[in-house]
């Protein structure tokens, strides 16, 4: 007996009847030739890609293929026999359909179809192919974890070794610098602390520089009154627990506020030198409220005082001296005081809903809403954008989201300077518009370039330097094909290409994109899911990272898992349970990304706990039967 008729362990009678049973081969046969007859049609699209990616392609091309139709019906019948049903198909879609067919031809006593001469040349293992390239884009994973870990680098690590280093020790395994922030002699010194790590570890590391992109954000917002706030600690029942500690001193000598000082208060001229310590300084703050400050003792070009009460002060102020005299009167002393210059507050407008906000062409200083004495609107609220380009791809209708979705409205007017957008989305108190907060604009179809004159000028530092560039805000396929351009000019088309998908036009472009980045030797593709969900809807975010590791794992692309993983952690020292159970969830793609944080290494040692773990459970979508421990 053939043993392939011996180990499937399945008849036609199971299947009820014979007829049913040959049916069901008739589908899967059409079935496979749906997804020849795709390749053969994309033959060209496959004739572009690099050749080490060419069964990678056409694979993706079977992939598409078998899901423009819903499968859910043919799963069922494969299940009712015992047979694959081509759930975990991704990455060997057209071996994984040809087992199948075999299975059935020998159940039913049939010839063995002759193998598909595709099948032959792309019969290499779909998991054997991504490892492959992972390897090549992201280095040779450590001893005890398949999922590497990659860490976003802030300013600080460019002078500090010892940071770089922990990070290295502590399991980090790819540094990302992201090129929208900073400048080059800042990525200059970062590269030479890993450098410098690496060698002193013997760890490997590679370096992923992130263009900028063509970022939209808010312009600059004219600066506010210059106020200076301080308030006493209080405990969850309103009681003080510790009374405001100031620090003052004159105007010349401000600078020197010490950083444990809750404010730094400047006085104009030689005033500060009839004062002595236990003297008390009255005066009325800038809501013309009675306060006091209890001076203690003299420090260094000042002196440390005492505040009880909430205030506000702003330049100009009277300060009067109040001393006791020996008989126990307390009195004013010597001539006031004046409040010297205060540092000017960082512009700020606060938005409601049913309120509107003018977006301008030209670079001008945002502004709040003016208003008149009577309380009428004069003016209202405006804001400038970091790309005017987009004033031509704007219409009435579409949505506008600013500041990861926190403030929502809907453009109501376009005309060459300005788009009027009224604001339907924000919290019943308001909320605050603050300079340099990303814009989305997830209805509009915006005519951007995909590498901007900045990303061009940063090209020539980042392919002497970085082992990955990564291409943020893609839309289009032309914006890959763009960028390999640029590196083919400048024969660094070698060079690790990492699309990053956070945009609502590459997540419906995504094969087209995948196709494209495939004609580049190295590549990858990053889930920058907080833009993605912003443009496309938090409730959809966990279906959308779902079929872009299925469209990335047909192509036998490598994934980076982004944005937020483990974002408490990382910046409060306590992660909560949902991102702990989202890191978990990273284990599915290649490389998980961790953003900066005062506690960034401790996030890192975390994430390879949660990693080691999970790689015993699940393989991509694959759940694997460890044996378990209670």
């Amino acid at each position: 007996m053939s043993p392939f008729r011996k180990g499937i362990g399945i008849s036609p009678a199971r299947f009820g009847k014979k007829s049913a049973y040959t049916d069901l081969l008739q589908e899967l046969r059409k079935l496979q030739q749906d997804l020849l007859m795709l390749e053969a049609e994309s033959a060209e699209i496959l004739q572009r890609v690099d050749p080490r990616h060419r069964a990678s392609a056409a694979n993706l091309v079977h992939y598409l293929a078998l899901r423009r139709r819903d499968m859910r019906p043919l799963q069922e019948k494969l299940a009712t026999v015992g047979l694959s049903s081509m759930g975990r198909a991704e990455s060997h879609v057209l071996s994984n359909l040809h087992a199948i067919i075999i299975l059935l031809q020998h159940a039913l006593r049939k010839k063995a179809q002759q193998t598909p001469a595709s099948f032959i040349a792309s019969s290499a293992p779909g998991a054997d192919l991504l490892e492959i390239n992972t390897d090549r884009l992201l280095g040779k994973p450590p001893a005890n974890r398949r999922v590497r870990i990659m860490v976003t680098l802030s300013c600080d690590a460019a002078d500090d070794y010892t940071l770089v280093k922990q990070m290295l020790l502590q399991g980090m395994d790819c540094a990302r610098i992201n090129c929208a922030h900073d400048n080059i002699d800042v990525w200059k010194r970062m590269i030479k602390q890993i450098k410098r790590a690496r060698s002193k570890t013997g760890r490997s590391c590679r370096i992923l520089m992130d263009l900028g992109g063509p970022k939209l954000r808010t312009g600059e917002i004219a600066p506010g009154l210059p106020v200076l706030k301080w308030q006493p600690q209080r405990d969850m029942y309103g009681k003080m627990t510790a009374p405001a500690r100031i620090w003052i001193c004159s105007q010349n000598d401000s600078f020197t506020c010490p950083a444990h000082a809750c404010a730094c208060l400047p006085v104009k001229g030689e005033w500060l030198a009839q004062v002595k310590p236990l003297d008390r300084l009255e005066f009325r703050d800038a809501r013309g409220a009675l306060r006091s400050l209890q001076l203690l003792e003299k420090g260094d070009k000042g002196y440390w005082a005492e505040s009880t009460q909430t205030t506000y002060v702003k330049p100009g102020l009277k300060l009067y001296l109040l001393r006791t005299t020996r008989s126990g009167v307390v009195r004013r002393a010597g001539h006031a005081g004046e409040i010297g210059a205060l540092p000017e507050m960082q512009g700020t407008i606060r938005l409601h809903r049913g309120d509107n906000l003018i977006v301008t062409r030209e670079p001008i200083p945002g502004r709040p809403a003016q208003f008149g004495e009577d309380g009428q609107l004069l003016c209202a609220a405006s804001i400038a954008c970091s790309l005017p380009e987009i004033f031509t791809s704007v219409h009435p209708g579409e949505r506008i989201l600013i500041d990861d979705g926190r403030i929502g409205g809907v453009i109501r007017n376009v005309n060459i300077g300005e788009i009027l957008v009224e604001i339907t989305q924000a919290r019943d108190s308001g909320e605050k518009l603050l300079a340099d907060k990303g814009i989305n604009l997830p209805d509009s179809h915006l005519d951007l370039d995909g590498v901007t004159a900045t990303d061009i000028e940063h090209l020539e530092f980042v392919v002497r330097h970085a082992d990955m560039i990564g291409l943020s805000f893609v839309r289009r396929a032309a914006d890959v094909a763009l960028l390999q351009a640029h590196l083919k000019r400048l024969d660094a088309a070698k060079l690790g290409v990492i699309i990053k998908i956070e945009t609502r036009a590459a997540f419906e472009q995504l094969p087209d994109l995948m196709f494209t980045l495939l004609r580049s030797p190295i590549v990858g593709v990053m889930i920058a899911r907080g833009d993605l969900a912003v443009e496309c809807g938090y409730e959809r975010l966990a279906e959308l990272q779902e079929e872009i590791l299925w469209l990335a794992e047909a192509a036998h692309i490598p994934v980076i898992w982004a944005t937020q993983v483990l974002e408490g952690l990382a910046k409060t020292g306590k992660p909560s349970r949902a991102e702990v159970t989202d890191a978990a969830m990273g284990a599915r793609a290649e490389c998980v990304m961790l953003n900066k944080g005062p506690y960034v290494v401790k996030a890192i040692q975390m994430l390879d706990n949660i990693l080691q773990r999970m790689q015993g459970h699940q393989q991509k979508k694959r759940a694997l039967l460890r044996r378990l421990h209670w």
